[in-house]
Parts: structure tokens; sequence; C-alpha cells
């Protein structure tokens, strides 16, 4: 069996910096990466997605964790195909977009595009030159659906991040129902690229089916919980959800099968709302064979 790493989403959510789960003396940006640090060997980092990291800022992620400490990333939402606000962009570059509440990435010339990519990239060099660079996390939205063209678009950002590894988690089900579920494990499969395996409500535009599957050398599985308000723009509700010792007891079998069949199996607790996903991931690391 391949190794597991269990970590949470963030770690300066503000809820979660509220809630107690830091002790008091772990009072700054510094104190608070150690102490989480010491507690679990991954993060997953979201805060990505909403903005590009500084590189010096990454580079202190770097020196503040131990030799072995592992970080996802969350890719930037403007590569995804996400609505983006151009002040979330490089400074020299917003000018260069147009002039409304948020862009896409079909709304931004080529020159913009190809800056943020290197840009971002770049940022990352301290993780990835120290080995703490986990995986690359494509989250694309529900409108990216399975076909000939986004297959394509997986491949170029695969490409366009060599040598650092993504992964892939989606959001319009199309891409495992009935239909199309084989070509998109084989695609995944073919190319070695890390599918994202979800828990997560059901029932809503953005749902996914709670399938794992092994497609590249790692494997991710994300549990964003189970919240009756998943379609709420209130991050507490959305994700205000705290695992049972049940749910998460049926999962282990379900992990240590997937972790058979990868290197390393990545499992993110989502559940970003005061300390949820922190007490669940390390119940569920205490509940995994050691």
């Amino acid at each position: 069996m391949g190794r597991i790493l269990v970590g949470t989403a963030s770690w300066t959510d503000k809820t979660l910096l509220s809630s107690g789960w830091y002790p008091p003396e772990a009072k700054t940006a510094e104190d608070r990466l150690r102490y989480y640090a010491s507690q679990f060997p991954l993060v997953e980092v979201d805060a990505t997605y909403y903005a590009p990291p500084a590189e010096r800022t990454v580079r202190l992620w770097a020196e503040r964790t131990p030799p072995g400490f592992v970080f996802n990333v969350k890719v930037f939402s403007l590569l995804t195909g996400h609505p983006t606000r151009p002040g979330s962009l490089y400074k020299n570059l917003r000018d260069k977009v147009p002039n409304k509440r948020n862009v896409y990435l079909k709304d931004v010339p080529e020159e913009v595009e190809n800056e943020v990519w290197d840009r971002f990239l770049s940022a990352l060099e301290p993780l990835h030159e120290t080995g703490k660079l986990g995986l690359l996390l494509f989250q694309f939205p529900v409108w990216f659906p399975p076909g000939e063209r986004n297959r394509k678009h997986i491949l170029r950002a695969r490409d366009r991040c060599a040598p650092m590894p993504i992964c892939v988690e989606f959001r319009n089900a199309a891409w495992m129902d009935d239909e199309h579920r084989d070509a998109t494990l084989a695609f995944m499969s073919e190319h070695r690229i890390p599918y994202v395996g979800v828990d997560m409500p059901q029932g809503h535009r953005s749902s996914m089916p709670p399938i794992l599957a092994a497609t590249g050398d790692a494997a991710v599985v994300r549990f964003h919980g189970h919240s009756e308000r998943w379609d709420s723009s209130d991050v507490r509700e959305r994700f205000g959800y705290l695992y049972s010792e049940a749910e998460m007891r049926s999962w282990v079998p379900r992990i240590r099968d997937l972790a058979d069949d990868v290197e390393t199996t990545y499992v993110v607790f989502n559940n970003c709302c005061a300390d949820h996903s922190q007490r669940n991931a390390a119940r569920f690391a205490d509940l995994l064979p050691t």
C-alpha cells in the first residue's frame, strides 16, 4: 500500500482562527503554519484560487515547514475557467483586461494568459525545488463538460505545468455519468493524470458522484461535507458540516483500496468551517492503518 497523507484545505480560515483550535501562543502566520505542520503532513492551499501567490510568500511556506511536509495548491481561478476579479490579477496586467466585475479566460489577451501562467508557476518554485509541492489542483467548473475540446484543454494545462504534476476535479457530473465514465477514466489513465474523487452533497448542479479511481501515480480524495446549504454563498453554511465517526469509518476501506494502486494518496478535508476539517482529518488519520 502506498503512503496516505491526510490534511485540510487551508490553515488560515477565519472561522478556524476563532475556533480555538490553535493554541494561544500561535499568534502569527508563522506560528500557525508551524503548528499546523506539527499536526498534519499535508495541506491544500486554496487561497491561490482567489489570487496568485507571491514567490516570497511561497518561500516562507517552504521555510516554515519540516522536511517531508506537502502542499497541494489549487490553481488560480482564471486558469480553470472560473470568473475572476480583475483586481486579483497582477497589477501591471489589470489595465489589459476588460473593465468589468469578472473576467474569464476567453476575455483576456493571449499575452495576459501567458504572463499569468508563467508568474503563477514561477511563484511555486520554492515548493517544487524543496520537494514540498504535491499536486496542482485544477477544479473545473460546471460549464466544463466532457468532450474533445476540454480533454485537449486538460492536456495543455498538464503540459504547461510540467514538471509540476497536476490533478483534476470535475464539477460537471456528465464526466462520470453512465455514458462518459469509462471514457473519462480511460483518458485520465492514458495520460497518467490523477482523478480527484469527492464526497459532497448530491442533487445539485455541481454535484459529482463519490467515485474513486487510480488514474495516475497519485490519487486524491476531497471531503466537502454534506451541508444542506451547499448552494449558499455563505461559506459557513456551505461547508458547515462535521463528519460522524460512522461516516469516516465507512471511507477507510475505500481509501485503503485506492492506496494499493498508487504511490501517494492525498486525503483532504474541505469542510472548512470552524475546526471541523481539522477534527475530522485528525480522527481519519487515526483510523487508517499505520
